[in-house]
């Protein structure tokens, strides 16, 4: 039996760790909050002003799962249901006008959603499995059993689950790390609670 020992959950101004507020402010924007969460985080990675929406959200929430890990064999595995289609549209904003086209790759290297596993993987070092899956909503049931069975076949020693949704200025990210040993067991039933 496998467990969860933290879980992060992030939206609406609020971030909270294992269901408790650890962060909140009033920010009107997206980007103003984001930018006042990586403050308040005390982190120095300035290619973190560089990312899209999507990567920020991701990045934040991983952090906060990962800033005091040492293990570095952790999967990571991550669903959304748009994909990165918030910064496809910035993208397709910038090619339509055939008269003011400039296709930024800055924007271009965010239009695929598993970015955002990169920049998780750079950012912690990681050199492990990984997966952005897209579906209408959390699979539970297919997220645990791949989860199971990365740790049981010795593929990961960890794996860091989360559902990353960033859309036209709303938000959600629900992640967790499920290990050997944790305060809450590996079910679905808890799975369902943390990504609601």
């Amino acid at each position: 039996m496998y467990a969860i020992n933290k879980f992060i959950n992030i939206s609406q101004n609020v971030v909270c760790e294992n269901g408790k507020s650890i962060f909140h402010n009033q920010e009107d924007t997206f980007a103003a909050f984001m930018k006042n969460v990586y403050k308040n985080l005390n982190i120095s990675y300035p290619k973190f002003y560089k990312m899209d929406d999507l990567c920020k959200l991701a990045f934040i929430a991983s952090e906060l799962l990962l800033q005091n890990e040492t293990e570095k064999d952790i999967a990571l595995l991550f669903s959304n249901n748009e994909a990165s289609l918030d910064t496809d549209l910035k993208h397709q904003q910038s090619i339509q006008n055939p008269e003011n086209y400039y296709p930024s790759p800055a924007i271009f290297v965010y239009t695929l959603s598993n970015i955002t596993i990169g920049e998780v993987s750079i950012r912690h070092k990681l050199k492990s499995e990984s997966a952005f899956f897209i579906a209408n909503e959390y699979q539970t049931n297919y997220m645990h059993k791949y989860t199971e069975h990365l740790l049981q076949t010795n593929k990961a020693t960890k794996v860091l689950c989360g559902w990353v949704h960033c859309l036209n200025g709303a938000y959600k990210a629900c992640f967790y790390l499920v290990e050997s040993n944790g305060n809450l067991e590996h079910t679905i039933h808890n799975i369902n609670n943390i990504t609601k």
